[in-house]
């Protein structure tokens, strides 16, 4: 583990592909998600629409994560699996 940092896999399913991230644990999961959108339109050469709202969510109980807390606050650890889907809050995932 990088001091600070947790590696995490985030699944795309608009991309339907799969990255691992490292989330710098003293940011906030609004900042993390929006880390992660420039990092996939550079990795997408534009095709991913970064306009959009998203929201990170639990792959195991499809909860998502709560977008002004510290990623340390949560319940993401090294090795755990999250979902970025769009529509913020409002289009949970099961």
């Amino acid at each position: 583990m990088i001091e600070n940092k947790v590696l995490v896999s985030v699944i795309v399913p608009i991309l339907e592909k799969k990255y691992d991230i490292y989330f710098p644990v003293n940011r906030r999961i609004c900042n993390v998600i929006g880390m992660i959108k420039s990092s996939l339109y550079q990795l997408s050469q534009g095709s991913f629409d970064i306009k959009m709202d998203y929201a990170l969510y639990n792959q195991e109980n499809g909860e998502p994560y709560d977008m002004n807390i510290l990623v340390r606050e949560s319940n993401i650890r090294n090795g755990s699996n999250v979902i970025l889907l769009w529509g913020g809050e409002s289009n949970r995932w099961q």
